[in-house]
């Protein structure tokens, strides 16, 4: 019995921690859904000595992948602290959260399909996620 609440004890603990852990992995995803949008309006393009100014001229002075950066650093110093908080095998897995949210953002903001084979394996995500929250020690 005493086991079972120092168990409860340890996953309360790092629970709190889950609204950081999201909003790192919700701004790395939001940060993937802005630089697609700049990459949109930019254009496909080749990787040749040609293009290599005129794209990186595009690309730097996007309005959209400048925020997408600024989203990407953002996250990264939240990863930062959620890191030196709680075990690298808790925190990790929650970055499948994002594939949820970049699915939900893509389908949303530029209409890409998401069929019931990704739905699937959304719902798959989902309960992995659950699991391993539950599964705090």
């Amino acid at each position: 019995m005493n086991n079972l609440r120092q168990i409860e004890k340890e996953e309360a603990s790092l629970n709190k921690y889950i609204p950081l852990i999201l909003a790192g992995v919700l701004l790395n995803a939001a940060a993937q859904i802005v630089i697609k949008k700049g990459m949109t309006e930019i254009g496909t393009f080749d990787f040749s000595l040609n293009s290599l100014m005129p794209i990186g001229l595009k690309v730097a002075t996007s309005p959209y992948v400048i925020t997408g950066i600024f989203f990407y650093v953002v996250s990264l110093v939240i990863w930062l602290m959620v890191l030196s908080r709680v075990d690298v095998s808790y925190a990790y897995p929650m970055l499948s959260i994002g594939y949820i949210a970049a699915a939900l953002f893509g389908k949303y903001f530029f209409g890409e399909p998401v069929g019931p084979v990704r739905w699937a394996g959304i719902i798959v995500i989902c309960i992995g996620v659950y699991l391993i929250t539950r599964s705090a020690t």
